[in-house]
């Protein structure tokens, strides 16, 4: 129970260091003077840094143990929340940096020691770890205009505040290891890792991740902004953006219980794919908030579901725990690189038509491709 109190205190630390900044990103940018392809740096600068943290992790967790190494991810989060606050362009970049950093440790290894302490119970742990990174992101999104205007804190303050989310963790974490420890695992043969690089399956597996990750943190990033020029006020869109969020749990709880149930996941990826783009078409055509609000709830439905069911893969795809921290590792890095792009790349595409047709059209596409690589992630094979 002391474990899985931690694993959850983990997930509520995963997510709302980013998604706090969406609804925000329009008032950083002004207050900073920063271009749109630049204030959209601000969320892909962490994806950059699991890019780059990802492959690393297992290799500290297998010299460290991962409880140790995931107590080192918490702290790293907590000093980037309180650098990002300081209201200057380099510390705000560096303390973004350094979240990711953070979160790159705990999202590679949390799916690992699932696999490893509840190898009987991914799919209801993933399930459980999943809901509750999703429920906090919603909260994140939802309240950073009310903590920001609402309470007269500013963007600084509104930010810094979810370091205390962290502290908790950090506390649990080292009660955690004086209570279970912290065993070292013996090193992935190298061999082994050079397989699972040239495997179709992990490839597949990985650009699901990555293609779903794009279209959640474009969604992040740019929806409240998307929902303002539409004509909505900007903290009517935060709220929107939240509600997305939350409406997203159910989907996010039950996509996993509901994938170990099949043989095949490829089922569930063509309607969370068909989901995605009959939502994010539909902004096309919403001319009043019932109808965008319909069209929101489809996209996060589908956001909710795919994210879970993508981290369901990283164990259910891998034959052992430590090639499930691999195979994460890998999906991650390689993901979150692609996901990286997508809220810059939206951002300049805005810049240069100067509304979001071409933006919005990107994400169907995306969401085509997701499908497609989705069907390799779903077959009933292991790497």
């Amino acid at each position: 129970m002391l474990l899985i109190t931690g694993i959850i205190l983990v997930a509520f630390n995963l997510r709302p260091a980013i998604t706090s900044i969406g609804p925000l990103l329009g008032t950083i940018r002004d207050d900073i003077g920063l271009a749109n392809w630049s204030a959209g740096l601000i969320t892909s600068l962490p994806l950059l840094a699991f890019a780059v943290m990802s492959p690393m992790a297992p290799k500290f967790a297998n010299r460290l143990g991962n409880e140790r190494t995931l107590l080192i991810g918490l702290t790293v989060l907590l000093i980037g929340i309180s650098v990002r606050s300081i209201a200057i362009t380099p510390t705000l970049f560096i303390g973004t940096t350094l979240v990711g950093l953070g979160i790159a440790i705990c999202n590679v290894l949390l799916p690992g020691v699932i696999k490893d302490k509840f190898p009987d119970k991914i799919g209801m742990l993933t399930s459980i770890y999943s809901t509750s990174m999703g429920m906090l992101a919603a909260t994140a999104s939802g309240l950073s205009i009310p903590l920001a205007n609402g309470l007269g804190l500013g963007w600084q303050k509104s930010l810094f505040s979810w370091a205390g989310l962290v502290a908790v963790g950090i506390l649990v974490w080292i009660v955690l290891i004086r209570t279970i420890g912290s065993p070292r695992h013996t090193p992935i043969v190298n061999n082994s890792v050079a397989k699972l690089w040239s495997s179709m399956l992990a490839w597949q597996v990985t650009l699901f991740m990555g293609l779903q990750s794009f279209m959640f943190y474009v969604t992040i990033s740019w929806l409240p902004e998307i929902l303002n020029d539409f004509g909505l006020a900007i903290a009517t869109s935060g709220w929107l953006l939240s509600y997305m969020q939350f409406v997203s749990l159910p989907a996010t709880f039950l996509s996993p219980i509901l994938a170990g149930k099949f043989s095949n996941q490829q089922g569930i990826v063509v309607v969370i794919g068909s989901l995605s783009i009959v939502g994010f078409g539909g902004l096309f055509f919403a001319d009043t908030l019932v109808a965008m609000i319909l069209f929101i709830t489809l996209i996060g439905i589908a956001q909710g579901a795919s994210i879970s069911l993508s981290l369901a893969f990283l164990g259910m795809r891998a034959s052992n725990a430590k090639q499930a921290a691999e195979l994460s590792g890998m999906a991650q890095s390689i993901g979150y690189l692609l996901a990286a792009i997508g809220p810059m790349f939206i951002g300049l595409l805005y810049d240069l038509t100067n509304n979001w047709t071409l933006p919005l059209t990107t994400l169907l596409i995306v969401a085509g491709m997701m499908i497609f690589f989705g069907l390799g992630a779903g077959r009933n094979k292991v790497v």
